[in-house]
């Protein structure tokens, strides 16, 4: 049985969906916008603070449903422009110093609010 995740310390929902889910056996988010939880504003000039408050926003997700970055099997990012690739794999790559998961990258014509990413994640318990 699956089991909805809620956390006030991640954006919540802009839509009919939920931040998480967790399956039992694996935790899934809902692609995370950048949004800057300490202020409420969304990220929308600096790919790397950008590609930071998105991988913090679903961190705070994974922990809440008991989970972390270090159990992440999956991760897909949308861009809106893959020039900035280097900038945010430069980021990403501190937040999986070891064993990344295996992850798609794929660029996208826009995304909600003007978002320049948005990440999403799957997670073992």
């Amino acid at each position: 049985m699956s089991k909805v995740i809620e956390t006030k310390k991640a954006p919540g929902a802009i839509g009919p969906y939920s931040q998480g889910i967790d399956a039992g056996t694996q935790v899934f988010t809902s692609g995370q916008l950048p949004v800057n939880m300490a202020s409420g504003e969304l990220e929308t000039a600096d790919i790397k603070q950008a590609t930071r408050n998105s991988l913090d926003n679903c961190k705070a997700i994974l922990e809440a449903a008991s989970s972390s970055l270090d159990k992440v099997i999956k991760t897909t990012v949308f861009m809106t422009d893959l020039a900035d690739f280097a900038a945010m794999n430069e980021v990403y790559a501190a937040y999986f110093p070891g064993n990344p998961p295996a992850r798609s990258c794929v660029q996208v014509a826009a995304l909600p609010r003007g978002a320049k990413i948005e990440i999403e994640m799957i997670a073992g318990k």
